[in-house]
């Protein structure tokens, strides 16, 4: 396409179809309408002049899916949706904003929203697969396709640009080509990969789909720069990683664990590897882009049976790799490349649930609460002091949910279901029991209470992040945005929820008016400007939330001491080592008496 060409297709707004891009740039309509699908590649020689072979094919496909919709009417959809928001607006009628919170917004999204991440822009990073299916008791992605259809994609969401499709933003991952004996360009399949945060505000991204052999792990290594709004790739890994997990430790960097590896489904790999290599920098600087850099091999196995384990870098320095079975829970030092047995679980095996840090005031989190992943038990689980304890239960037991840390330090659970895309009532069947799809609250004593429903159930592949504005995003699972899609044939797969925690119902927010825009060093003085400082009570950090599978390994709260006050002019310290917040980007409230919090101020730790 002409950089003219491209010029015109960005007026039209982020997102055409490929008949709107024909149409635009003189290509006959009947050569890109849906339902005209001539040749074997299923796209036209003119479609693929205009937008290119690949995206071509990626155009015919999803046409072609479309098209297979008898099975599973746009009527039946539409009354789906309908039914739910019918049903939600009648449960929540029981809530008071003030009280439990609210969903404010429902709105069409361009992408499922597998993965998720909150950049220090403000805007949000969705991304997952091209869809293969559209009938939700099928599935949906191509976990076992070999080939050009085996792809990956994604998309920024910009807050400040509405809800509407010019709000959002492709941001199509590198072409690659992967070893699957086909070797055809396409997106790379950078989905059920793991990611963290790197100390200058990118995310990366370890793994994917090879496809095949039940789903293959690759060897696939790449960044997003929230700052370019490109991908960079890297080397590739020694393994393949398909469901891996990373943190982000001390040093600022990342820890990779688990994985299927390219030998498919049932070989997940015992092989530990950090990003970047010791030998090389840390990517401190906005503008240091990670480009072809190495990871290397971590002196310590992690022999996880099971995937996407939770990981957590706490007080300590040390990294708690908690697996998915009881007897697999592990302390890893980072620096000595060690790892050590830490005590049993008391649940047994725990599928897809949600772990979080705790917050512990002043300091960096010292304990980890353990909770869903097992419908039958609704008990949460604390690792605290090298023990576990059983804490207060949920409403009930249910997997696939995400916890979140507001700011005001309570947690917060949004989605869940019976086991993985069984809502009640059998997998791969869209109708869901009202339970999961209520929010569940707890309070600063540890009590759990059931709070508002949110729209649609979502379990497997359902994500949600806390916004610098205080609001929760909550999105994912590509069954239940494809049942309830308003429109199939449309390019808006996938749909956001926004959720407005009680403390937006209490009154007037303090103000942030400004916050220091370099790097804080740990342990030092600071001063932010507040037009209402008379009235701020509490600062504290947040770390904004990279998040997918239920496994949230970037979360951290803490608590700023506020030593003065003088005007509009309030001095705040930062934690004292980075042990207790690792070096980069997080989100800075100021809170009243009431537990209400300012919009969020991104500062940045690190050393300077």
């Amino acid at each position: 396409m002409s950089r003219a060409h491209r010029s015109v297709a960005r007026s039209a707004g982020v997102f055409l179809s490929a008949l709107a891009v024909a149409a635009t740039l003189g290509v006959p309509a009947s050569a890109a309408a849906p339902g005209h699908d001539p040749g074997e590649g299923g796209a036209t020689a003119a479609e693929a002049a205009v937008i290119g072979e690949e995206h071509a094919r990626a155009h015919a496909e999803r046409r072609r899916a479309a098209r297979n919709t008898d099975d599973y009417p746009q009527a039946t959809r539409t009354a789906g949706l309908a039914s739910l928001t019918q049903s939600q607006a009648l449960a929540n009628k029981a809530f008071r904003p003030a009280e439990s919170g609210r969903f404010a917004e429902f709105f069409p999204s361009p992408d499922f929203g597998v993965h998720l991440a909150q950049l220090p822009t403000g805007k949000v990073l969705l991304f997952s697969f091209e869809r293969v299916e559209v009938n939700p008791t099928k599935e949906t992605g191509p976990t076992d396709r070999i080939g050009p259809t085996n792809a990956g994609r994604a998309f920024l969401w910009d807050p400040a640009r509405g809800t509407g499709a010019r709000a959002f933003k492709e941001v199509r991952p590198p072409t690659v080509l992967m070893p699957d004996g086909t070797y055809v360009p396409r997106p790379a399949p950078f989905f059920c990969a793991g990611h963290a945060f790197l100390p200058n505000g990118m995310l990366a991204v370890f793994g994917g789909n090879t496809g095949g052999k039940g789903g293959s792990g690759a060897k696939l290594s790449f960044v997003f720069d929230p700052w370019t709004e490109h991908w960079y790739r890297n080397r590739d890994m020694a393994v393949g990683r398909w469901y891996p997990s990373a943190v982000t430790g001390a040093d600022g960097r990342q820890i990779i664990m688990s994985g299927q590896s390219e030998r498919g489904t049932g070989t997940p790999t015992p092989v530990v590897e950090r990003f970047p290599a010791k030998g090389l920098p840390v990517p401190w600087r906005p503008y240091d882009i990670p480009l072809g850099v190495a990871a290397e091999r971590f002196g310590a196995d992690a022999p996880f049976r099971n995937d996407y384990p939770h990981l957590f870098s706490l007080r300590d320095g040390m990294i708690y790799g908690l697996g998915r079975d009881a007897d697999q829970q592990w302390l890893f030092d980072p620096v000595k490349e060690t790892r050590r047995d830490l005590p049993r679980r008391p649940a047994d095996f725990r599928g897809y649930g949600s772990a979080v840090p705790l917050p512990a005031g002043l300091r960096g989190p010292d304990s980890v609460l353990v909770l869903g992943g097992d419908p039958r038990d609704p008990n949460t689980y604390r690792l605290a002091a090298g023990r576990w304890t059983t804490e207060r239960p949920r409403a009930f037991g249910r997997t696939q949910d995400d916890t979140l840390i507001l700011p005001d330090a309570t947690l917060l659970t949004v989605n869940g279901a019976l086991d993985t895309r069984d809502y009640g009532h059998g997998p791969f069947n869209p109708k869901a029991d009202l339970k999961y799809r209520q929010t569940e609250l707890r309070d600063a004593r540890g009590h759990w209470r059931l709070g508002p429903a949110q729209r649609l159930p979502r379990g497997y592949h359902s994500n949600a992040l806390v916004m610098p504005d205080g609001r929760v995003m909550v999105t994912g699972d590509e069954l239940q945005q494809i049942a309830n899609d308003p429109d199939i044939r449309d390019p808006m797969d996938g749909s956001i929820e926004i959720y407005e925690p009680a403390y937006l119902h209490r009154g007037a927010r303090p103000a942030l008016d400004r916050a220091p825009r370099g790097e804080l060093a740990h342990g030092a003085a600071f001063e932010v400007r507040s037009s209402t400082a008379s009235t701020v009570r509490r600062a504290v950090l947040l770390a904004p939330t990279t998040v997918t599978h239920a496994v949230n390994t970037s979360q951290r709260h803490l608590d700023l001491p506020l030593t003065a006050v003088r005007g509009d002019t309030i001095t705040l310290r930062t934690p004292p080592t980075a042990a207790d917040a690792p070096p980069g980007y997080y989100m800075l409230f100021l809170l009243d008496a009431r537990g209400v919090p300012s919009t969020a101020k991104w500062v940045k730790l690190g050393r300077r």
